[in-house]
This record gives structure tokens, sequence and C-alpha cells, in this order.
């Protein structure tokens, strides 16, 4: 008898360690799973902060173009605003240019101011319209009279009668001329 007892509380020793281990198992399962979840959430935390910051950067990077776009446009404006002050002057100066003078040295003195003139035009951008040869366009010239010349195409330039100018695309002033046919 004492041997069964002894059996029986070793049977019982037994599960009781059995059931020990089963719960340390089950312990250590919840805890992994605790674990896995856990990294889960911060995974899934950490890949919404990284598209945030993507979106942050883009929009950065379109704020910044925008600027620059929009600087350069108050740029020309104001260019354009100085310059076509100025063009009056400069076509003055091209008619003291062309008249005839018996004195040379005045006459490359007015040639070297416009000589000026022009490239500071040039240095800022600013260029002279074609005309004469070209075909009229609306956004370009400004027709003020129109001939028939059969030696011309359609809607050819035949004559200018006051230069334009222009910064990039933007027309600062449109040239005068006269389309043929």
């Amino acid at each position: 008898m004492a041997e069964n007892e002894q059996n029986q509380e070793e049977v019982k020793k037994q599960e009781e360690q059995e059931k020990q281990e089963e719960g340390k198992q089950e312990t250590e399962i919840s805890e992994e799973t605790k674990l896995k979840d856990t990294i889960l959430l911060q995974k899934e935390q950490l890949d919404e902060q990284e598209d945030r910051l993507k979106r942050l950067m883009a929009e950065f990077d379109n704020f910044k173009k925008r600027s620059a776009k929009e600087r350069e446009g108050l740029y020309n404006s104001l260019i354009s605003d100085i310059f076509s002050s100025l063009l009056p002057v400069i076509d003055n100066l091209e008619k003291a240019a062309e008249a005839k003078t018996e004195d040379e040295s005045y006459k490359q003195g007015v040639e070297l101011v416009l000589k000026q003139f022009k490239d500071v035009l040039a240095s800022n951008g600013v260029e002279e319209i074609e005309t004469v040869g070209q075909t009229f366009d609306p956004e370009l010239h400004e027709a003020v009279s129109s001939v028939i010349d059969e030696t011309l195409g359609e809607k050819e330039i035949k004559e200018e009668y006051r230069k334009g100018y222009k910064i990039g695309s933007k027309v600062i002033r449109h040239s005068m001329v006269v389309v043929a046919n």
C-alpha cells in the first residue's frame, strides 16, 4: 500500500509537472503571438509614417517647382515692364542711326549707344521678333495694313513699321507690320 501511495504521488507529481509544462508552453505561445502582433502593428505604423513622409516630400518638391516658376514669371514680368518703357528710346536711336548726317563721329556715337542698348536687351533675354519674310502670326505681329504683291506668299510680312520684342515666349511689344496678299 505504501508503494501504491508512492506511485500515486509520483503520478500526481508527473501530472502536475506536465500541467506546468503545458502552461509554460501555452504562455510561450501566447507571448510569441503577442510579440508577432506587436511587430505587425509596428510595421503597419512604420509603413504609414513612410507613406506620409513620401507624400510630404512630393508636396515639398511640387512647392519648390511652383515657386521657382512663379519667381521666373515675376522676373520676366518685371523685366518686360522696365524694357517696354525703354523701347521708344531704342526706336528713336534706330531712327537717329539711320538718318543721314555729315558728321561721322556723331553717327558712330549714336550707333554705339544703340549697340549698348541692344546688348543690355540681349543680356536680359529680350529678343527682337523676326518679321520681314516671315508668315504673319497674330500672337507676335500687329498688322497695320495689307498689300497685294504677287512676288510674296499669302500672309507673308512685306514691311516692318515698328520692331517687336519678346522675353522667351512672352511678347513685350508686338511688331507693327504690313502683310501681303
